[in-house]
């Protein structure tokens, strides 16, 4: 199987330069990070990221936030314990009842935010550290039956067989495991996509 553009999703997590200064190479992950969110906002894919106590911690790395729909503020390891759920799979309208249930008038739905991103079951995952918040969202995603692709060099933990032992435990569990340059070119598809050259201007 590959990546669909069109039913993916990005989810950055905790990208926060206070985390970034212990980590094994954190910079080379969060300039993969940036690779990922600008291929995002140039192909329409939604991209969201997370902060763990940022009020301890800081917030989102300045070069990321404009490339954002939404920072989601945690303090669980988990970010699906926080409202991002319902940001990445909005509710479907409700439904009448009795025999042929139909879909409300539109005048009595309740409309969907703006950000809201309807039908892209597809997360593409990565953040710091890989062994606690990263890898809790992630099984914590899988729970909620999203379908999870983490990018592997785009994640780092302070200690590399920390990282590396969240790699194998995510994979163990059924979740994909990719590259930055994995997403990118199967968002793209092939080289007449419109947006090839800005793409591959951004890769080089």
């Amino acid at each position: 199987m590959l990546l669909d553009a069109d039913e993916s999703q990005l989810l950055l997590v905790d990208y926060q330069p206070r985390l970034l200064k212990a980590l094994h190479q954190g910079e080379e992950a969060l300039a993969r990070a940036v690779l990922l969110a600008q291929v995002a906002q140039i192909l329409a894919v939604p991209a969201w990221g997370t902060e763990q106590n940022p009020a301890g911690l800081g917030e989102t790395a300045p070069v990321l936030q404009p490339l954002l729909r939404r920072r989601f503020t945690k303090m669980a390891f988990d970010a699906t314990q926080a409202d991002l759920v319902e940001a990445l799979r909005p509710p479907a309208p409700p439904q009448r009842q009795g025999g042929n249930a139909r879909s409300l008038p539109k005048h009595l739905q309740k409309p969907q935010p703006a950000t809201a991103a309807p039908g892209r079951n597809i997360i593409v995952l990565a953040g710091f550290e890989a062994h606690v918040c990263l890898l809790q969202t992630a099984l914590g995603l899988l729970e909620q039956e999203f379908d999870v692709w983490v990018v592997t060099d785009a994640c780092a933990s302070r200690r590399e067989r920390d990282r590396d032992a969240a790699f194998d435990r995510l994979a163990g569990n059924g979740i994909e495991l990719v590259t930055s340059e994995m997403v990118v070119f199967e968002w793209l598809g092939d080289a007449e996509h419109p947006d090839f050259r800005e793409v591959h201007q951004l890769i080089k």
